[in-house]
């Protein structure tokens, strides 16, 4: 089996990484100055227990790659890629390929259906860096990450076995689980506060806007009937493993979503995280004024290119009043 993985950034650089050093055959997909750093230097992996630099296959679009029976797709690409992602490897690697979302949200697999014939879904628990070209880290000193995944809509088969297989080989935790979209949607609460901590500092106050967000999350679930894993499911599934280190002396920083305002990319994964709860609270009549505000402002700063952490606790604060009074 070679794993392709599509959006070879943070998650997808060190997941390529650790399938790579434990022997597996890997390609990565990339763009931009990263493709650029990786094509002359290789790619460098930085964890606690040092930095590494492997010569990875790496490309700049699926139609560079000659794709065959044995080839199984992981998109890696925060959420507003996909669709523009997915249609490129459809025109290169046509329906039949197996292609696994290894992203936050949930549209992600909806999306994928649509185009490909074996679609299946993997929960994300992966604390990982990618802020300067050719370099990826994580802060996991212990297991890496938890990769557990199954068939979308749900079950399992003897493909997504193997790929679990090989992601523990490679230092991950990962579970075949013919209801992983329970776990995505569990996972999707947590993400609330990925919009929060990109564009407000951490605080008492920021946290409990987090805390507001979440249990507009859970509310939206339970009126549209959708099952989830609640908080105590989801840290005994972590347990212990998640033990964090430095990188070269220093704390992991921040998420996906705030690393997305450092780099200054211009958008922002705000509208399939807060904006998925948007839209069920839309969809079924649940007011959600403090996930609206977090996206609008999030989009906002990423459009501006602003600076990470930049907004003040009552500028939120009033626009989700602003949202409350447009319920």
């Amino acid at each position: 089996m070679r794993f392709i993985i599509y959006g070879a950034g943070g998650i997808g650089g060190v997941i390529g990484a650790e399938l790579f050093q434990a022997g597996h055959s890997v390609a990565l997909i990339a763009r931009g100055a990263h493709l650029a750093a990786i094509r002359k230097n290789g790619l460098v992996y930085e964890n606690p227990h040092g930095s590494y630099t492997l010569d990875i296959p790496v490309f700049g679009h699926p139609s560079e790659i000659s794709f065959d029976e044995n080839d199984v797709v992981v998109l890696t690409m925060k959420s507003q890629h996909s669709m523009a992602a997915m249609d490129d490897l459809r025109a290169a690697a046509g329906g039949d390929i197996p292609v696994i979302c290894c992203q936050n949200g949930v549209a992600n697999e909806r999306m994928a259906l649509r185009r490909f014939r074996q679609v299946y879904a993997m929960v994300v628990y992966l604390p990982a860096h990618a802020l300067d070209p050719g370099v990826v880290q994580t802060h996991s000193a212990k297991i890496v990450g938890i990769l557990d995944a199954g068939v979308y809509p749900r079950g399992v088969d003897s493909l997504i076995t193997t790929v679990t297989a090989a992601l523990e080989q490679a230092n991950f935790s990962a579970n075949p689980d013919p209801e992983i979209m329970r776990w995505k949607y569990g996972k999707l609460i947590l993400n609330m506060r990925n919009a929060l901590f990109a564009i407000c500092a951490r605080s008492d106050g920021a946290r409990a806007i987090g805390e507001l967000a979440e249990k507009e999350a859970m509310a939206c679930f339970e009126a549209a009937g959708i099952d989830f894993t609640d908080a105590a499911a989801l840290r005994e599934r972590r347990g212990d493993m998640m033990a964090r280190g430095n990188v070269k002396g220093m704390a992991r920083s921040g998420g996906s979503s705030w690393q997305s305002i450092m780099k200054g990319s211009g958008d922002i994964e705000a509208d399939y995280l807060n904006g998925e709860i948007v839209l069920l609270g839309r969809l079924h009549g649940v007011p959600t004024p403090v996930n609206r505000a977090l996206q609008r402002m999030a989009n906002d700063l990423a459009r501006a290119k602003g600076e990470a952490q930049s907004t003040p606790l009552a500028a939120l604060d009033a626009q989700i009043e602003i949202e409350k009074n447009r319920s």
